[in-house]
């Protein structure tokens, strides 16, 4: 028991497919999602690359699901990263997300897949909505204008997903966790979101002995973040007993200011020096808190405390950076 909520994933929940096909499972939640799926599923578990089939060129998807013959597909293969990438690249974003989980949907729904499951970003929800942000709100209005591009794309699954079962019948769902973190995060300071960001800055300026970090905005903003091994938990219980295309929030439901944030990192990494505060660089939405009311009527819950998930991500990229396995 769990603040009240029976965690369903401490049990065993094994999956019935012949053969599951993963699209990103070498990325960042395919590390901590495909290990959950080889534990719970007696069949084959299938990760291929993009050096095997790039889902950007016109017939690799269907090539892809006819290789390979899967009778489940997760779906994790997208183009993701930071604010400051997307206001870079807004129309890369748009274009690759849009175009590669258009054509992996429709390919599963042709090749006779049983059970689509693939994961949006909470980045979707309007930059207007009220904290805790229930999955009703998904339509009240426009995103954050500086994702645009990457939340408006991933904001399609929803429509796909619901048009295909309701056309087809074809099985498909569309999660939304929150701010995730955690080992196999993209640590490169241009792409990477605010804590993989973090970490970095706090762990080479301790190296460096620098006398301070800049950090961007104002550290006013509170977010609500989930661990990614949480996330890869949650996962197999959706593939084996969720049949709905109403999504659902994956996340704590809990609020931390970015100052706070900052401050529980510096700690954390032992840096010694002093935080200073960019405030010309943007801020993002100010308060983004998921409602996970949802989530908890279904006996689920994700219970890593921010304060442990960020020491194993601590310990996990201090080690790695030694051997060089890190996105920098």
């Amino acid at each position: 028991m769990k603040n009240g909520t029976q965690d369903s994933t401490d049990r065993a929940v094994p999956l019935p497919f012949r053969r599951i096909l993963v699209t990103g499972g070498h990325g960042f939640l395919g590390h901590h999602i495909v290990p959950r799926l080889r534990a719970a599923c007696s069949g084959e578990i299938l990760t291929p690359g993009r050096a095997d089939y790039d889902l950007l060129e016109p017939g690799a998807a269907d090539r892809l699901l006819r290789d390979t013959t899967p009778d489940c597909v997760v779906h994790l293969a997208a183009k993701s990263g930071g604010i400051l990438d997307n206001r870079l690249r807004p129309a890369d974003y748009f274009y690759e997300n849009l175009t590669i989980n258009t054509a992996v949907l429709h390919a599963a729904w042709r090749a006779g897949v049983k059970k689509l499951l693939t994961l949006m970003g909470g980045c979707s929800y309007p930059a207007a909505a009220v904290s805790p942000i229930g999955e009703d709100q998904m339509w009240q209005g426009y995103p954050q204008a500086e994702s645009a591009g990457y939340s408006v794309a991933k904001k399609m699954l929803l429509v796909q997903s619901a048009a295909y079962r309701a056309q087809h019948g074809f099985n498909s769902l569309v999660l939304i966790p929150g701010n995730v973190y955690g080992e196999w995060d993209n640590f490169n300071l241009t792409q990477a979101h605010v804590i993989p960001a973090l970490i970095r800055r706090f762990s080479e300026a301790r190296e460096a002995a620098a006398p301070e970090v800049v950090c961007f905005g104002s550290g006013q903003p509170t977010r609500d973040f989930v661990y990614a091994g949480d996330i890869a938990r949650l996962i197999p219980w959706f593939l084996a007993r969720y049949d709905s295309s109403a999504p659902v929030n994956l996340s704590t439901g809990t609020r931390i200011r970015i100052r706070e944030l900052a401050e529980t990192i510096r700690g954390l990494t032992g840096y010694a020096g002093r935080i200073e505060w960019d405030a010309a660089q943007p801020d993002g939405q100010m308060d983004k808190i998921f409602d996970v009311t949802r989530l908890r009527g279904l006996g689920l819950a994700c219970p890593t405390s921010l304060a442990d998930g960020l020491r194993r991500t601590i310990a996990w990229f201090d080690d790695v950076r030694v051997t060089g396995d890190v996105r920098l």
